[in-house]
């Protein structure tokens, strides 16, 4: 056990890894030697930043602080807390079931934790960050919470109310992140669209992405998690009008059957869903959108899954990920509809979903074979260097796997040739 060590352990999304980032620079601030999930617990103090997303999320933050419970009354660590969503939704509980966690913080009060080492939160620091991604790349978090209260969803519940951090703030982030040599920029919240409703009562976000895309030092900005009803169509000539805004959207659709949009209070309909893409891919030229889907939803029979695989077809997403309905407890489905779809069902169709996706994604891939492509280098392989292009964002989208012909620098942008296409990388040469 390392004196004055704290291990942050980081579970869940990038909206939880950067609040972890911004404690470890308090931390730091404070005197403290500091480490981010660590491959062994070394540290006198361990801080677990939790998820409370879903059933799976919740079990590995249970089982981590199990695991870490043990580990401190074997005496190998003298001081466990916990942070983040799963606290956040459940504080009672774990009190009483983890006797073991010395405090519980939620996902907002995460500053007392320095209070209760005796150490103090530094509000002039508060745009700084130890970034725990490779150095050319972060996630900027501009909001938390969210107004829109879909059926299935628990976000509400651990997050509350759509809140944004006000413009200046995260434009001095990234004016900071950027001095230190970030490059690329992955905005991240819960609900984009709504961003600067609840402080300017007006959508913001076309004005950020605008006077952030002037920032010098500011070479990629990608846009995740936008919401498509009431879709800030303002944004569309900003990201087309600036070479380093990507031609990337993760919009998450959940499905297209009317009637499965209105169980999951989702206010829009397959129509305006259609309109909504037509247009996107119109004033955008070359995007590619990433989009989530569900299945086994209650009230998805046969038809509407059969609709939604068609939808899937005709929309040909560059990107998409999937998901099996799950009940969430105290979520208006859990309260109002039965669960009542096999689980085997559910599994079925996914798997046709994301085969159908697979295809869909082998031909878009193809399409890309010959062509020069603009890539930033993450990482060096054995064999390979791993970079990617503006319409791959870390950790979830294809990579692009360049032979090693010449020494290349991570962190660099180059243009390379594409020479074969699978559903999910490319193979590249240097142009």
């Amino acid at each position: 056990m390392r004196r004055n060590h704290i291990n942050v352990v980081s579970l869940g999304c990038s909206k939880n890894l950067v609040d972890s980032e911004h404690l470890l620079r308090q931390l730091q601030l404070a005197g403290y030697t500091i480490e981010h999930n660590p491959r062994h617990i070394d540290g006198e103090i361990v801080v677990v930043n939790t998820c409370g997303f879903i059933a799976d999320a919740q079990a590995e933050s249970v089982n981590t602080i199990l695991e870490l419970g043990q580990a401190k009354r074997e005496g190998r660590l003298r001081k466990l807390y916990v942070m983040g969503c799963l606290a956040e939704r459940f504080m009672a509980d774990l009190v009483k079931e983890l006797p073991e966690v010395d405090k519980f913080y939620g996902k907002f009060n995460w500053q007392q934790l320095l209070a209760d080492l005796g150490k103090s939160y530094s509000p002039e620091h508060e745009a700084e960050r130890v970034l725990t991604t490779p150095s050319h790349y972060a996630y900027l978090k501009i909001s938390e919470g969210c107004n829109r209260f879909c059926a299935f969803c628990a976000i509400p519940l651990i997050t509350g109310r759509h809140h944004s951090v006000p413009i200046e703030q995260v434009l001095s982030e990234v004016e900071h992140l950027a001095g230190q040599g970030v490059k690329e920029f992955n905005v991240i919240a819960q609900d984009l669209s709504s961003y600067g409703l609840d402080l300017y009562g007006e959508m913001r976000l076309p004005e950020l992405v605008d006077r952030m895309a002037r920032i010098p030092g500011v070479e990629w900005i990608r846009l995740h998690y936008a919401y498509p009803t009431q879709f800030p169509y303002a944004l569309l000539p900003v990201m087309a009008s600036h070479d380093n805004v990507c031609n990337y959207l993760d919009i998450a659709l959940q499905h297209i059957s009317d009637k499965v949009l209105t169980n999951m209070r989702r206010h829009i309909t397959r129509d305006e869903t259609l309109a909504l893409i037509d247009r996107l891919r119109r004033e955008v030229p070359g995007i590619h959108l990433r989009t989530t889907l569900m299945v086994g939803f209650p009230g998805e029979g046969e038809q509407e899954f059969d609709e939604l695989m068609q939808f899937v077809r005709e929309a040909r997403f560059e990107r998409m990920g999937a998901f099996a309905y799950s009940e969430e407890a105290g979520t208006y489905a859990a309260d109002h509809y039965a669960d009542d779809i096999p689980q085997a069902v559910k599994d079925e169709r996914l798997q046709q979903l994301m085969e159908l996706q697979e295809d869909i994604s082998q031909e878009i891939q193809d399409e890309k074979v010959g062509k020069v492509l603009r890539v930033i280098i993450d990482r060096e392989e054995d064999d390979y260097y791993i970079g990617r292009t503006e319409w791959d964002s870390p950790e979830v989208d294809p990579e692009v796997l360049i032979e090693k012909s010449c020494r290349l620098r991570v962190g660099e942008f180059y243009n390379v040739k594409v020479t074969q296409a699978y559903p999910f990388e490319l193979m590249a040469c240097l142009a």
